[in-house]
């Protein structure tokens, strides 16, 4: 097989898989069943399409085929249950009359029962990285620094869960919409802040996991256009995604908000972002409030004309909406942008955060504002040993060392 076909259909499979699983959850009302055939129909087009070609429509050729395997497959069982035999007829009937799938639909309840509650987080995050992601067994594990192995045992124990508990693949009704939609949200977020600040490993970033979150929260903002904490999250990540480029230097040293080049800042993304934060209308959710603070830092030219003061607000409003010692963190630094040093460390002598290393890492950068640099080193140094992450460590370590 030439490179050049197995790249499109490589593609292809990324596009088109989600849909395609999707579709035939709805029929078979099993995930895993649903994936099996799927992957028999993508195994169909590595064998036929490197000598008869990409056909002119790939996805309809894996639905058609995955369809057909189905059929196959339910027809040869030598005891047909009832169910079954409905399956087959529901899928044959639909071959025949040719009646599209109702992808949107189809997609937003595989979204939906990706991020189901049953799950635990992990479980959550490493099925809708396969389902709508695409992403292989082997990439989610490089991702997450974690074995094959453990990925997919998550992603086993998910299907399962979830067959268990019967999950119905239909969209939540309105009174569970809420509470189903913040674990979807969650879910999302939770891969985005991955990619964005890895919390182990050797690389600071992976924005491969900012990509795919950001792609499947564009997937959601469409399906759900009327869903205002759809639109913050959008925003909020590509917000913070339009610095990527200026948060490393060449050699994958951190460069802190502050000191960034912000002519390196992606400014088709910060548009995007800003109209993502539009169409929220005002509404003051938990990602509708973090985008506001995101766009503070992105509409200022410069890091001095950051508006600190309204950043400082807007985390007030955050706490209030939903009380956290990482908000009461930020605003302390906030808060010292604004009014000084001293301001700030009040706020954080009121923070408990034993195990978290940006606690120490931001006292200790007050401390050395106010020339108290044997307390900001030692700060410093505590804050290497808290976090996972090498880059971050050494980072740490640095700033530490140039105080000596």
């Amino acid at each position: 097989m030439s490179a050049d076909v197995r790249a499109r259909i490589e593609a292809v499979w990324r596009i088109e898989s989600a849909k395609l699983i999707a579709a035939l959850t709805r029929v078979t009302h099993d995930v895993g069943l649903a994936e099996e055939l799927a992957q028999d129909a993508l195994v169909a087009a590595l064998e036929q399409w490197p000598g008869e070609g990409v056909p002119r429509n790939p996805a309809a050729w894996l639905m058609t085929t995955a369809k057909r395997r189905a059929i196959d497959r339910f027809r040869r069982q030598d005891m047909l249950d009832k169910k079954h035999a409905e399956i087959a007829r529901t899928l044959e009937t639909e071959h025949e009359a040719e009646i599209p799938p109702p992808i949107e639909d189809d997609l937003l309840r595989l979204i939906f029962i990706a991020c189901h509650p049953v799950l635990n987080p992990e479980a959550r995050t490493a099925l809708t990285l396969k389902l709508l992601g695409g992403l292989t067994t082997a990439e989610i594990a490089r991702a997450f620094l974690v074995s094959e192995a453990t990925v997919a045992q998550r992603i086993v124990r998910a299907k399962r869960t979830l067959q268990t508990a019967d999950a119905e693949f239909e969209i939540p009704e309105a009174a569970e919409l809420p509470q189903r939609l913040d674990s979807v949200l969650e879910v999302i977020y939770l891969i985005y802040n991955e990619g964005y600040a890895a919390t182990a490993g050797e690389d600071w970033m992976r924005p491969e996991l900012c990509s795919e979150a950001m792609r499947l929260g564009r997937i959601l903002a469409g399906l759900m256009p009327r869903e205002p904490e759809v639109h913050g999250l959008v925003a909020l990540m590509e917000l913070q995604a339009s610095r990527i480029n200026a948060r490393t230097s060449s050699d994958g040293e951190p460069i802190t908000l502050l000191e960034q080049n912000r002519g390196r800042w992606d400014h088709l993304l910060i548009r995007r972002g800003l109209d993502a934060l539009a169409k929220t209308d005002g509404r003051q959710g938990k990602y509708a409030l973090q985008a506001a603070l995101a766009a503070c830092h992105a509409r200022a030219r410069t890091a001095a004309e950051t508006d600190w003061r309204e950043i400082a607000r807007i985390y007030g409003q955050l706490n209030d909406l939903e009380p956290s010692p990482i908000i009461d963190l930020n605003r302390a630094v906030a808060v010292s942008m604004a009014d000084g040093p001293e301001a700030g460390l009040a706020i954080l002598d009121q923070v408990d955060l034993p195990d978290y290393h940006l606690l120490p890492a931001v006292r200790a950068d007050l401390f050395a504002k106010l020339g108290r640099l044997d307390d900001a080193r030692i700060e410093f140094e505590r804050a290497a040993g808290l976090t996972r992450n090498e880059r971050e460590r050494a980072f740490l370590r640095n700033r530490a060392r140039d105080l000596r």
